[in-house]
């Protein structure tokens, strides 16, 4: 069991306010490949009216049309499998939800794993910093002495880097959730941008829709894989490569969302290497350029979000002073392998 928070020494000045998160990265720690596995999603089972998650004293305000809500009043840990369960759908349905004022972060990881197991078994990253003992926390750290989002865009004039999480694993991930434990004051920056890929495909042609229909591309953790290598990193597991299709399609809602992706995407199936690199040069400026599709999520202390990776790519920011702490984790269930659209 992990240590309760109030067991937990006090924190110095200079330290992460939660310690225990504080990650490692074990060049000896090795993971068995991941299995194929059934995956029922949660929220083929809820209520659509959600009376389960969105009571009498809830307020909800939606950031845009497309994406993106902000939820005060439900604490995610006071939760039944039936309020889970239509959290599942309410975050397919718009894609991105910012809770205020959660306690999570003080569960204690036994209890923040079992909740994001109600989504699907959790991935535990073949490269990240996770925690000691508990590899399912994908631990997100940067201080003025240690910045890996940084050294792994390069000398970039711009640090964006969209990508929908793991997107090269055979079950990519569904909902995903991702609490804050010290981060930059609210407008100092550190907040994270999503964008819609439902609504990036939607902005397409029926003709080209069609044209991107029945495609596959490969989505490779190669480039990860070496660079965590590279610079003394852990490999835990080897590195994988997987088809997925261009075009996916949601198992609950039906709807249709592109699944490519810079940081992983690497070629289109049967494409030569021009035509492939053009018609993803095509969907990657498309969908970076697509401002009235896209949202920023913001952080306050008890911040949780939940989005569906299934049909949004986001980013860090990187836009906060490099002398600032910036700490959190992400709990990654994963979901079925892509269905095409």
């Amino acid at each position: 069991m992990a240590p309760s928070i109030a067991d937990l020494p006090p924190v110095k000045k200079d330290e992460p306010s939660y310690p225990f998160y504080y990650p490692i990265f074990d060049t000896e720690e090795r993971f068995t490949p991941i299995e194929k596995f059934e995956h029922t999603d949660p929220g083929s089972r809820a209520d659509p009216a959600k009376p389960h998650l969105l009571g009498p004293n809830t307020t909800t305000n939606d950031i845009s049309p497309y994406l993106g809500t902000e939820i005060i009043g439900v604490q995610i840990s006071q939760l039944s499998p039936e309020g889970l369960d239509e959290l599942g759908l309410l975050a397919a349905e718009r894609k991105v939800l910012v809770f205020r004022d959660q306690d999570f972060k003080d569960l204690g990881a036994d209890r923040q794993i079992e909740i994001a197991k109600h989504f699907g078994p959790i991935h535990q990253h073949p490269t990240s910093g996770n925690v000691k003992g508990y590899p399912q926390f994908h631990v997100v750290y940067r201080d003025a002495e240690h910045d890996r989002f940084r050294e792994y865009i390069g000398d970039r004039a711009n640090r964006t880097s969209w990508h929908s999480d793991v997107s090269y694993e055979l079950q990519p991930p569904g909902a995903t959730f991702f609490f804050v434990l010290d981060n930059p004051a609210p407008g100092a920056g550190g907040d994270t941008l999503f964008t819609s890929q439902a609504e990036a495909y939607k902005r397409l042609s029926p003709e080209f829709q069609k044209r991107l229909e029945g495609l596959r591309a490969v989505h490779s953790g190669v480039a990860q894989a070496e660079f965590s290598k590279k610079r003394g990193g852990p490999v835990r597991r080897d590195p994988v490569e997987h088809e997925h299709p261009v075009v996916r399609v949601h198992p609950v809602t039906g709807e249709k969302a592109l699944y490519v992706n810079p940081n992983f995407t690497r070629r289109i199936v049967g494409f030569k290497t021009e035509e492939s690199e053009y018609l993803l040069k095509f969907l990657y400026d498309h969908i970076a350029k697509g401002a009235d599709f896209q949202i920023r999520a913001t952080y306050k202390p008890g911040t949780v979000v939940v989005w569906d990776n299934r049909l949004t790519v986001h980013s860090a920011s990187g836009d906060f002073d490099q002398s600032i702490r910036r700490h959190a984790i992400r709990l990654t269930p994963q979901a079925e392998a892509p269905i095409a659209g």
